[in-house]
């Protein structure tokens, strides 16, 4: 007996012990994070709206209105909102769009705007959020009238038959229709034998061609094209008109100046075209080739065209262009205004060695290059190309113009002078003229660089010198290889280099050049010039602790030239730190500078040790504000996490700022991340906007601070986008559910012919609440969803005045629809359901508001009641619920909602 008990108790306590074990070992550990949800709802000025396939959008907006997409989206931490556009229109960011809390507003939108735009948000969980929508702009741009005409002979050879094109082009988007009137006579296909109306098959209907065949005196009249679009988007037709009479010809234009023109820099010059024939009168305009523009000093008057101080720049082709839409314009280029001639003056007084061959050059950069020519001269008399005197010319067009004199075995009758002239061949300008002094002394060239040039060291942005010294006679051109694109040579053999950049370092190159008055190979030398500073990584580094734990800081040399190191050095403020001291980093900002040195520049990067709390980060999908006991007061949940909690020391309290009163949240324990943490707010008072400050406080002293605004409009407004479909609940008495679908979701496969193909808004992607009347749901089941609880002021004799205003929108399609029913329930002693608005039968495929007012005296919900019909096609929907208390008219006094 003892031994069965003994066994008994055994068995207890083992299972016993089992249970303890199951208990203490099931621990449930909750964090608030949601990956992102978006999708994007238009405002503004929409032509239409309609659903693509795949459940995209098509925005279509008139060109010149205010296109306003916002992205709507939910998850928390609260995601990173970005929009972007695909490529095929103008710039991605143009200048007149803005971007606001996930806002994009484009004012004044051009055609080039359209196109798809991107709404993408992300917070780190899941995939990215991405929806689309494409915008369509549509526009009518004023017609265009031009006309062409043909005369052909006619087989019997007595006459000359005259035929006109009236060709009609206009800009639109739809694509544009067009109708003739001659005078006020409308012209069809067929309503006049000597009239064609036709469409050219390349045109895409963007073009209509009147044709007037064998022109007949009723033929001169005026003509008018009136383009539409049918009234889309409120377009209003346009209409150009013209005038055909028996003078009707093209434009021909003269231009008054000579070809070339040949100016001097600092003068002033005009370039005058008119029109010789042409009716209408033609317009005149200048033009330079491949779209560029005029110099901005120009000023056009008609067909005058000044240039006040010519430069350089202001060389080139300029062309006259005159129209007036009949036949094709009129066109005369002016070739070029503009030429320059530089001597060389590196061979003056120079002296050759006689027996040598001597090669003596002469340089110009003449602008045209095609209108230089050359001439040389001994002594003042013209001199030819023989077998001991060879003259060649370099291609002008390829390279700067470059005349060589070579003489073959100096003799002693070669000294003189030699003389090398320059010229346009048409005139316009001096001769300039070079002399070369020939006699029996010469000095072989020689190159070096100066002492300490030879390797430049310099920073980004500055203007370095790079200098080579040249000797000899005849002292010879000076030549500068790599990056000579970005500097300026000098004729003393200096090669200045502005603002340069990282990448100009490297070896630059001089040397002389071939004609230096001796067969020798030319001389060069080398000079090093290195731009860039050392880089360390990293740049700057903010590192957050709690107070007393150690922490470690490094860096390292990305790049420096020469690629040697000579030494690192850490500081503490101004403190030179030395090997095996602590830092006691008790300041509210510590920062250590990192100085690296190599060759002779050094780069400083600060690195600083904080132990302040990050920023918490608020939770922004929380519910709507909630009435409280008093009318016209409001408690908000304000929600949030915590950016890093275990980086610093534990945060101790939080400091709320609301309406310039601060006040602390104490906090019990340490913050995990991720922790969803929760602190009501009280007595606010509508309708105003707060401005919340919430700051962590740790043994440290203050972190950082976070801002978000709360603003209360006076009344409840719920959609059902969220899942927690803003605090609704089920009713646990009724016999089924409401349910919370979309569209674009929703199976309509069996019930095809009841329940809304929308939300309210005409969404596919939108949610609503509805109830689902298929099997097992039986005739008279009853599905009951309850609003949140509303506060009313129950202690004043007044609150019973109180009116609220609910309102919601309904969808009852179907043949089989039941009942729509609407109580208030007051909490009180005993709870009461009294009714105030019911709906029976179908109402057909749309929705539709209702609006009642209520006079609770107490703590209220709505009770929304859909009760099931008598077959399956009986589908209740309701979307976009608002109870707001009544606002008073300041000038009447009577309740508006």
């Amino acid at each position: 007996s003892s031994l069965f008990w003994f066994l008994q108790l055994r068995h207890v306590l083992r299972h016993l012990v089992t249970f303890c074990v199951c208990v203490c070992v099931c621990v449930c550990v909750c964090v608030s994070t949601a990956p992102p949800t978006v999708r994007i709802v238009h405002s503004g000025q929409a032509c239409n709206v309609e659903e693509e396939r795949y459940s995209e959008r098509v925005y279509t907006i008139r060109e010149g209105e205010t296109l306003e997409l916002q992205c709507l989206v939910t998850g928390h931490p609260r995601p990173q909102i970005r929009w972007t556009k695909t490529a095929g229109g103008a710039s991605d960011r143009p200048g007149d769009s803005t971007l606001h809390n996930g806002t994009l507003k484009i004012s004044n939108i051009s055609r080039h705007q359209g196109g798809r735009y991107y709404c993408k948000a992300e917070n780190g969980l899941g995939s990215p959020a991405i929806r689309s929508i494409r915008v369509d702009v549509y526009y009518l741009d004023d017609p265009v009238i031009t006309v062409h005409q043909s005369v052909g002979e006619s087989k019997e050879q007595f006459y000359f038959e005259r035929t006109v094109f009236l060709r009609c082009v206009a800009n639109s988007n739809p694509p544009v229709h067009y109708s003739w009137r001659r005078g006020r006579e409308a012209l069809t296909q067929g309503s006049d034998a000597g009239v064609e109306i036709y469409e050219p098959f390349f045109t895409q209907g963007e073009t209509k061609i009147l044709k007037l065949k064998n022109l007949r005196p009723q033929d001169y009249a005026g003509y008018t094209c009136i383009s539409s679009v049918r009234s889309v988007c409120g377009i209003a037709d346009k209409s150009a008109h013209f005038s055909l009479n028996n003078r009707t010809a093209p434009p021909s234009i003269k231009l008054l100046l000579d070809d070339p023109l040949v100016v001097n820099p600092g003068e002033t010059v005009s370039l005058v075209c008119v029109a010789s024939a042409g009716d209408p009168p033609p317009s005149l305009q200048w033009v330079r080739p491949g779209g560029e523009g005029l110099p901005k000093r120009s000023v056009v008057n008609g067909g005058t065209l000044t240039l006040p101080v010519v430069t350089v720049e202001d060389g080139g082709a300029y062309s006259c262009v005159a129209s007036n839409n009949v036949g094709n314009a009129a066109k005369k280029s002016l070739r070029k205004g503009r030429f320059w001639i530089t001597p060389d003056p590196y061979h003056n007084d120079d002296n050759i060695q006689i027996g040598r061959e001597v090669k003596i050059s002469c340089q110009v950069r003449p602008r045209p290059p095609e209108e230089l020519q050359f001439g040389w001269l001994k002594n003042g008399r013209p001199i030819r190309s023989s077998e001991r005197m060879v003259i060649t010319h370099t291609d002008s067009e390829v390279t700067p113009g470059t005349t060589n004199l070579d003489i073959i075995d100096l003799k002693f009758t070669d000294f003189g002078t030699y003389t090398c002239v320059a010229s346009l061949r048409n005139g316009g300008t001096p001769e300039i003229s070079i002399d070369v002094n020939i006699s029996s002394t010469t000095v072989p060239p020689e190159l070096s660089v100066p002492r300490g040039r030879s390797h430049l060291i310099a920073q980004e942005g500055d203007t370095v010198d790079l200098q080579c010294l040249v000797s000899g006679k005849p002292k010879p051109i000076i030549l500068w290889s790599r990056a000579e694109e970005s500097g300026e040579r000098r004729y003393d053999g200096v090669l200045r280099v502005s603002n340069v950049t990282r990448e100009m370092s490297g070896t630059y190159r001089c040397q002389t050049s071939q004609y230096n008055g001796f067969n020798v190979k030319p001389r060069e030398a080398l000079i090093h010039l290195v731009v860039h500073p050392p880089v360390v990584e990293p740049a700057f580094t903010e590192i957050r602790q709690a107070l007393g734990r150690a922490f470690s800081l490094s860096c390292r040399l990305l790049r420096a030239h020469p690629a040697r190191l000579l030494r690192y050095e850490w500081k503490l403020g101004s403190r030179l730190l030395t090997v095996g001291s602590v830092i006691g980093c008790l300041l509210p900002k510590c920062t250590l500078v990192v100085v690296v040195e190599a060759s002779a520049l050094c780069d400083l990067t600060p690195l600083c040790v904080l132990g302040k709390a990050y920023a918490p980060e608020f939770y922004y999908d929380t519910y709507s504000a909630l009435w409280q006991n008093k009318p016209r007061v409001y408690g908000f949940k304000l929600q949030w996490t915590q950016m890093e909690p275990n980086a610093v020391d534990r945060i101790l309290a939080y400091r709320l700022g609301i309406r310039q009163v601060s006040q602390e949240i104490a906090m019990e324990g340490s913050i995990q991340k991720g922790e969803l943490l929760t602190y009501n707010l009280t007595e606010l008072v509508k309708p105003e906007s707060y401005l919340v400050r919430l700051t962590p406080i740790t043994r440290y002293g203050e972190g950082d601070t976070t801002e978000r605004i709360i603003t209360y409009s006076g009344e409840f407004q719920c959609g059902f986008e969220d899942e927690a479909v803003c605090l609704f609940s089920q009713d646990k008495t009724d016999d089924f559910e409401w349910t919370r679908h979309s569209a674009a979701t929703r199976d309509t496969k069996y019930t095809p012919n009841t329940g809304p193909s929308t939300d309210r808004t005409g969404s596919k992607q939108g949610f609503y609440m509805y109830i689902e009347t298929s099997r097992p749901r039986l005739e008279g089941d009853k599905a009951r969803l309850l609003s949140p609880i509303f506060n009313t002021n129950s202690k004043t004799s007044s609150s019973s005045s109180v009116t609220y205003c609910f309102s919601f929108y309904y969808h009852m399609y179907g043949k089989h629809i039941g009942s729509l029913n609407v109580f208030l329930r007051q909490k009180g002693p005993t709870v009461t359901d009294t009714s105030v608005w019911t709906l029976v039968g179908n109402q057909g495929d749309r929705w539709r508001q209702a609006k009642v007012n209520i006079h609770p005296a107490a703590a209220f919900q709505i009770v929304m009641e859909g009760v099931r019909g008598a077959g399956i096609e009986g589908d209740i929907a309701i979307d976009d619920v608002t109870i707001e208390e009544e606002k008073h008219s300041l000038d009447q006094g009577s309740p508006t909602f």
